[in-house]
């Protein structure tokens, strides 16, 4: 089904069909920033006035007129006005708004679902952390972040597979031999290695060693730290060792390379021609010690990706430290045929503060702070909803104060305390015994009322953009913003008044609770009958 927003796109188009204005122009429907400017808004006579050098306010009063004809705005909405400086603002009916609660709680399916994706295959890689150490809460940033964006493709009709590529080979895992065997080339310092080296002696060859500590590390740390406590389930666990190097695809990439002549050799090494797809420089493929890079990995993973398994998009998320990569990612892409098929999400850096000074907890690593340490202290909704309420572009300062407050102040408790107060309406006794009898016709005449349901239609909306723009922060935003609107409506709105219910809003309380359980199922956090 689509959009409210969606409908309202086409229905403007259509619209200027019937006028001499230009109908291939790249418009917006938001929502206003002011709800005196009502629902949703338009900037679309703006644009068709910078074009044809026509004052914008005339325009929108042109448009207008033709908008109030269509079925679909008649239907819905009780005004469309034109206002300076050319905006076209759209007011729903109230009789419009009361029969979508019925509406939304017949539903057998979700309410957010859509097919936007048609079922096309996207992958998503994240975390993907060496298995040289403990996760550290950089990338916890990008486990939360994947899994979300996976949850919410899914609803929006794409076939998705979260992955997690481990990078059981090469050069890191020689380095982690050598700091298990604490030798003078050892790398990695912290318990953790000390456990390694007690557990693995006896051993003398670095890469063995290496290869040994890494699949405990992967299995005893990295595994049970994203899977208990982040609770983050990968559909599948690619092994760069197993499946690239042993089955020589890393080599039959690069000879491919060759023969197509994006590959040249300098100074005793394999150099990509990355800089003939727009890069400002060449990049290593070969080394001089000919072992391969990164990207020479990252081009038989693409091909594994595109070309075996048939995946439409790649999203990887990154740490920004990997910014330098980018370019030559995209570039691999390129060469191999996927041209904007590659994405990449780079998400900032992530800082914990205590009374605004920063924190050092770890005492194992001694150097950095883990995820597992991370959530023994705050527990796992906290961890995740706050990772998830920034952008990638920017930084994190995580308030451990605020994150151990247990009081509204707090956002996860905020939104989850919503919820309890629902259930709590919902286990009454008068209104358990509402549920046998089927509902009049529900009548709404109060502003928190109405305000509540215009929230609930933004949900499809809020997950389509969060899946056309890879903007999962918009979900916890909606989160606590449909908790605003509830709270207003819950003390301002009785439902039981003397002991008589009031039927409506006991409809309205059902319809909350199930787009509640729908955004916090998809953020990944619980949803408490009780607080």
């Amino acid at each position: 089904m689509k959009t409210i927003k969606t409908q309202l796109k086409e229905t403007i188009k259509k619209s200027l069909d019937k006028t001499d204005f230009p109908a291939a122009v790249s418009f917006v429907v938001n929502y206003p920033r002011i709800s005196q400017y009502g629902d949703y808004s338009t900037n679309v006579a703006m644009i068709i006035a910078k074009q044809l050098r026509k004052p914008p306010l005339e325009i929108a009063g042109e448009l207008v007129k033709i908008l109030q004809k269509q079925r679909f705005i008649k239907d819905m909405f009780e005004k469309v006005e034109s206002i300076k400086p050319g905006f076209i603002n759209f007011y729903f009916s109230p009789t419009f708004l009361s029969k979508q609660v019925s509406a939304i709680l017949s539903l057998k399916d979700d309410y957010g679902k859509s097919d936007l994706g048609k079922k096309q295959k996207v992958q998503i890689e994240f975390i993907s952390a060496n298995p040289t150490g403990p996760l550290t809460i950089g990338n916890g940033r990008g486990g939360f972040y994947g899994d979300v964006l996976g949850n919410v493709l899914e609803k929006c009709g794409f076939k998705v597979i979260k992955e997690y590529l481990i990078n059981d080979a090469g050069q890191q895992i020689e380095k982690l031999g050598h700091s298990v065997l604490q030798d003078n080339q050892a790398v990695y310092r912290g318990e953790y290695i000390d456990d390694l080296h007690n557990r693995l002696k006896g051993e003398s060859d670095p890469y063995k060693v290496g290869q040994k500590a890494a699949k405990i590390i992967l299995t005893q740390l990295i595994k049970p730290t994203v899977e208990k406590q982040m609770q983050i389930k990968f559909d599948r666990w690619f092994s760069e060792e197993k499946e690239l190097r042993k089955t020589k695809k890393i080599t039959e990439v690069l000879n491919w390379l060759k023969e197509k002549k994006y590959l040249y050799e300098k100074d005793n090494a394999w150099w990509f021609r990355s800089s003939d797809f727009g890069d400002n420089r060449d990049r290593v493929l070969i080394k001089q010690d000919g072992g391969s890079t990164y990207l020479a990995q990252d081009f038989a993973y693409l091909k594994n990706k595109f070309a075996e398994r048939k995946f439409v998009t790649v999203i990887d998320i990154w740490g920004a430290d990997h910014h330098g990569e980018v370019a030559g990612l995209l570039n691999a892409a390129k060469a191999l045929g996927y041209k904007d098929q590659q994405k990449i999400i780079l998400l900032q850096f992530v800082r914990l503060t205590k009374e605004g000074k920063e924190v050092r907890m770890s005492k194992r690593t001694g150097s950095y702070i883990t995820m597992s340490e991370l959530i023994e202290t705050v527990g796992h909704d906290v961890a995740r909803f706050f990772f998830l309420m920034y952008s990638p572009n920017s930084h994190i300062d995580f308030d451990m104060d605020l994150a151990l407050e247990k009081s509204e102040k707090n956002p996860v408790y905020y939104v989850q305390y919503a919820f309890a107060r629902l259930s709590s309406i919902l286990n009454q006794p008068q209104v358990t015994s509402h549920f046998k009898k089927s509902p009049a016709a529900l009548d709404y005449n109060q502003t928190e009322e109405y305000t509540l349901i215009k929230e609930v239609i933004k949900w499809p909306e809020i997950l389509e953009e969060a899946a056309s723009l890879y903007q999962v922060q918009l979900l916890p935003a909606y989160a606590i913003s449909l908790a605003d609107r509830f709270h207003q409506f819950y003390n301002n709105c009785r439902v039981i008044n003397n002991d008589a219910i009031n039927v409506s809003r006991v409809e309205l309380v059902k319809l909350m609770r199930k787009i509640f359980l729908e955004v916090l199922s998809t953020i990944g956090v619980s949803a408490p009958e009780k607080m």
